[in-house]
């Protein structure tokens, strides 16, 4: 769709002048004032409808990439609900209180940071989703560790990098297959390459897990755990049967089912079980927890405030923010701010070290303008494929930089996609935990290191000989 006869093309100091401005305002808006990002993210949007307008585009073409940008997040919002509704049937079964009695018995307390990074990521590589992570088993093990006293920043930022690598280096991953078909290079031989930053990244996280977990549980709250697991156990059916989800779940990820049909047949089992356990319950009561979510009533206000959560409209504010964020990306792209700020960066790189560096902040600087993990690897790895083939840089090496700047990033971001979701299913804010994701903040780091000494970076003939 034509913008109209008076559109001029956006020059790089325009676009930067634009970009940078954006950024202030969210930045200064979300960090110093503390408001949460619907507000900036709708002055960010109106700003830019204002002045695509003054330049002569019509409301037809605003429209159009207000809706290009949405229709990217169609699938991802309709995760969302879906795991709205899984949590709320999940804790009404059974199945997140089971996990939270077992796992008190099971995991040291000493240990207990560590061992959820470990768990997370484990279960992750298996599943090969870190919102299934975090909505599920991250929300035992979040209700595990507040009930022991941990910070629940720490928490959260173990289970967040735990479902990260998980995601990162799973095949069943989309973001991973997508880095892969990004940059044209094989799934399996690109996972294998993550490891030159990704094991370093998971050594970092484990041992600042280790020391910072070590002693964060204090025999103080030995009284609040009995207290817990007693009304866990006098309010919740626990049994061994509550694994039967879990186990769907490895079921569906073994046979490439995707995410929509996966937590569909996850919450058809979670409803059949609570139906089991309470034959007499009436489906209007099903349905309102469904939607609103669940309220539990244990007479513990802890165990009541940890699991009285979940239900549809509980990610409406998440979904509202997301919807926001894909309107500002699609009329960044459709006016191509976003291109024009990448592209005479990726023509001006010399040397592996500046063209990996370069990479990986259009990564970051895709996941703070725009807010989606997807578009931080598509936009940055179209404008600089050509730079890593006249570099003599290999694909491999492209795919592995885009998911190290990337879709790790996205989770540090209070308005992307999966920052908000984070914060909200984990009620923890993503300021408060982004020090403490220690696997997203290390990858690029490891990524940049082997730009510069060349470790692990894949070369092949430079393009043109």
């Amino acid at each position: 769709m034509k913008k109209s006869a008076t559109w001029r093309p956006v020059q790089l100091p325009e676009a930067l002048t634009i970009l940078f401005v954006m950024l202030a305002i969210m930045g200064i808006a979300v960090i110093k004032f503390g408001l949460s990002p619907q507000t900036p993210v709708i002055l960010v949007i109106a700003l830019v409808i204002l002045w695509a307008h003054l330049r002569g585009a019509s409301w037809d073409t605003i429209h159009g990439g207000i809706t290009d940008g949405i229709k990217t997040g169609i699938i991802p919002i309709f995760i969302f609900i879906l795991i709205g509704a899984l949590i709320s049937v999940w804790i009404a079964a059974g199945i997140i209180p089971s996990m939270m009695v077992f796992g008190f018995h099971l995991i040291s307390a000493r240990w207990f940071v560590p061992s959820v990074f470990l768990v997370c990521a484990i279960i992750g590589t298996s599943i090969g989703s870190a919102f299934t992570i975090v909505s599920t088993i991250g929300i035992a093990l979040f209700g595990i560790g507040t009930t022991m006293g941990i910070n629940p920043a720490l928490i959260a930022g173990a289970i967040i990098s735990g479902a990260i690598f998980g995601d990162k280096t799973s095949p069943l991953s989309d973001s991973t297959n997508l880095a892969a078909a990004i940059a044209e290079s094989d799934l399996f031989s690109h996972i294998r390459n993550l490891m030159w930053s990704t094991i370093p990244a998971f050594i970092v996280s484990l041992i600042g897990y280790t020391i910072l977990g070590n002693g964060a549980a204090t025999t103080s709250h030995l009284g609040k755990i009995q207290s817990t697991l007693t009304a866990l156990n006098q309010n919740f059916s626990i049994s061994w049967w509550a694994a039967l989800p879990l186990a769907l779940m490895f079921a569906c990820a073994f046979m490439k089912i995707p995410a929509i049909p996966t937590l569909l047949l996850n919450i058809g089992l979670a409803i059949g079980m609570l139906v089991l356990q309470q034959p007499h319950i009436q489906i209007a009561k099903i349905a309102t927890m469904i939607e609103s979510g669940f309220v539990a009533k244990t007479g513990n206000a802890s165990v009541d405030a940890l699991l009285s959560r979940g239900g549809i409209s509980a990610m409406m504010g998440t979904v509202s923010l997301i919807l926001l964020t894909l309107a500002l990306g699609g009329l960044l792209m459709k006016f191509n701010l976003i291109q024009t700020a990448m592209v005479p960066l990726a023509k001006r790189l010399n040397g592996a070290g500046a063209t990996v560096t370069a990479t990986i902040l259009a990564g970051i600087g895709v996941n703070i303008f725009v807010g989606e993990q997807y578009l931080s690897v598509i936009l940055p790895g179209k404008a600089f494929k050509p730079t890593f083939n006249q570099r003599g840089l290999a694909n491999l090496a492209l795919s592995r930089v885009l998911e190290d700047g990337g879709t790790v990033i996205n989770y540090l971001i209070p308005w992307g996609v999966a920052g908000a979701f984070a914060a909200n299913t984990l009620g923890v804010s993503t300021l408060a935990y982004l020090p403490f994701c220690f696997f997203s903040l290390s990858s690029p780091i490891f990524s940049i290191i082997s730009g510069f000494t060349g470790w692990g970076l894949k070369r092949q003939a430079p393009a043109g000989n």
